[in-house]
């Protein structure tokens, strides 16, 4: 039993009539009678009532006809799935994401993609950098927008750089450096810094190091912190300050006031990771020409 002779039983239920099926089908009547025989057949069942007036449906056939007419539905409508996810226009995206690095772009670049391919579902995942590195190894999340990867982080993922953004210094409004036009090396060095949890986000303290790596001082975290919201509100109850980019600012507001440092060449960068020996989907692929575009990377 295969599709065929469904399509050939439903032409004919429909139309009531072989000469007329087998026009529409553009097959010969006979081939299309010795077909629908064939079915009727292997069910065991007489679907057709056969007259020299024409052919009338059994109650067999009539329910049979409802089955195959849903049946070859699901069929064309599995096709047209699976066609569409090969053009990265179905199915599901898993991105994880830094939340702080990606404001500006991540938003947007969702806009337009849903905009563009509705039909794809994009799944967001707010991981750590290690949670981001395991997720893109085993599979779990086809693309992450972050920072770049840091030491044994690399091995085996790609980085595509999309937009890099000048450092400063964030702090509530009662720090003396409030009264600062800027800040410099030293004497954020020689503050209580707030910072991300080393374990959680190394590539910030290798950050640090190379900010640092010009003078003899190093800085003293306070305070670590596991995720953005936590770090803002650690500063603005005074805890320490913390460095930041220009982009903290969408994200913190004005909970905190914001300083630019001095005396390094030291940016935040900001773009995609995959796997090496990953498998990303067109729809993936059609989500980083997005992300691109909306870096001016494109």
């Amino acid at each position: 039993m295969e599709l065929r002779h469904f399509r050939y039983f439903l032409a004919v239920g429909e139309a009531l009539n072989f000469t007329k099926a087998a026009a529409q089908l553009r097959v010969a009547q006979p081939a299309l009678s010795r077909q629908v025989q064939d079915l009727e057949d292997e069910i065991g069942v007489d679907l057709l009532r056969r007259s020299p007036r024409g052919v009338t449906l059994t109650a067999e056939g009539k329910l049979f006809l409802e089955e195959v007419r849903e049946l070859l539905k699901r069929a064309d409508e599995s096709v047209e799935k699976v066609r569409a996810l090969a053009r990265g226009e179905y199915g599901e995206l898993h991105v994880g994401y830094a939340p702080s690095p990606t404001v500006e772009i991540l938003p947007p670049a969702l806009t337009a993609f849903q905009k563009a391919v509705p039909r794809v579902k994009v799944l967001l995942h707010d991981l750590s950098s290690d949670e981001l590195i395991t997720g893109l190894q085993n599979g779990t999340l086809e693309l992450a927008i972050m920072v770049p990867p840091a030491g044994d982080q690399t091995a085996g993922i790609e980085f595509e750089l999309l937009r890099t953004y000048p450092l400063c210094v964030a702090m509530n409004a009662t720090h003396p450096f409030a009264r600062l036009k800027s800040i410099t090396l030293e004497q954020l060095a020689a503050e209580p810094l707030v910072g991300f949890r080393r374990k959680d986000y190394p590539e910030s303290y290798d950050g640090l190091n190379r900010i640092f790596a010009a003078i003899p001082t190093k800085p003293r975290i306070a305070v670590e912190c596991d995720s953005a919201s936590s770090l803002i509100t650690e500063v603005e109850a005074g805890r320490g300050i913390t460095l930041a980019t220009t982009i903290f600012k969408l994200v913190a507001g004005k909970r905190l006031i914001y300083r630019p440092l001095t005396g390094t060449t030291e940016a935040l960068a900001v773009g995609i990771a995959r796997a090496t020996k990953g498998d990303v989907t067109p729809a993936g692929e059609k989500f980083c020409d997005i992300l691109r575009k909306i870096s001016g990377k494109a």
